[in-house]
C-alpha cells in the first residue's frame, strides 16, 4: 500500500473515531435529558429518610426493581409490586397503582445499578404519569441502593 493510501486510511479512521466519541458523548447527555421527570420530581436519599420519620406525612415508597434485590434489603416501609422492566411486572405494578387515588404521594426507587442505566425506574415513572398521578417522585440513587442508601446508614430492612 502506498504512503498516500495509508495516510488517507488513517484520516478516515481518525474521523470515524471522533464521530464515534461524539455519538457516545451525545448518548450520555441525551439520556440525562430524556429522563421523564423534572428536578422537582426527584428526592435525595437524606431528604426522603427525613420525610419517612413523620408517619403522618410520609410518602408511599415503592421499589420497582428486581424481586430478589427487594428481598435482600429495602427501604423500611417500602412496597414491592413487580419489576417494571418486565412486561408482567409492569402490568402487576400498574394494576396495583390503578387502585390508588391519583393524589397519592409516591416515591419510586430501584437501585439495582447506576441510575443512568436502570431498566426499571423510567417505565415505572412513565406508567404512573400515564395513570394521572401528580405527586410522583424518583429517589436519586446515582450508583446503587447499597452505596447511596444502606452504606450511608439510612434505615432499611435487611431481607424480607
Amino acid at each position: 500500500m502506498s504512503w498516500s493510501k495509508t495516510l488517507h486510511a488513517l484520516e478516515i479512521l481518525s474521523l470515524l473515531a471522533v464521530a464515534g466519541l461524539l455519538l457516545l458523548a451525545s448518548s450520555f447527555s441525551t439520556r440525562a435529558n430524556s429522563d421523564p421527570w423534572t428536578q422537582a420530581q426527584t428526592v435525595q436519599p437524606s431528604a426522603l429518610a427525613k420525610e419517612l420519620e413523620n408517619s403522618k406525612t410520609a410518602p408511599m415508597v415503592v421499589f420497582v426493581g428486581f424481586g430478589r434485590l427487594y428481598t435482600a434489603g429495602h427501604i423500611k416501609s417500602s412496597q414491592y409490586h413487580g419489576t417494571t422492566s418486565k412486561e408482567d411486572g409492569l402490568k402487576e405494578f400498574t394494576t396495583w397503582a390503578a387502585t390508588l387515588p391519583r393524589t397519592a404521594n409516591i416515591v419510586i426507587y430501584c437501585g439495582c445499578c447506576p441510575m443512568d442505566r436502570c431498566p426499571n425506574i423510567r417505565p415505572a415513572f412513565k406508567a404512573l404519569q400515564d395513570l394521572g398521578f401528580k405527586q410522583v417522585r424518583v429517589l436519586i440513587l446515582p450508583n446503587d441502593f447499597a452505596t447511596d442508601w444502606a452504606d450511608k446508614g439510612l434505615p432499611y430492612d435487611k431481607g424480607n
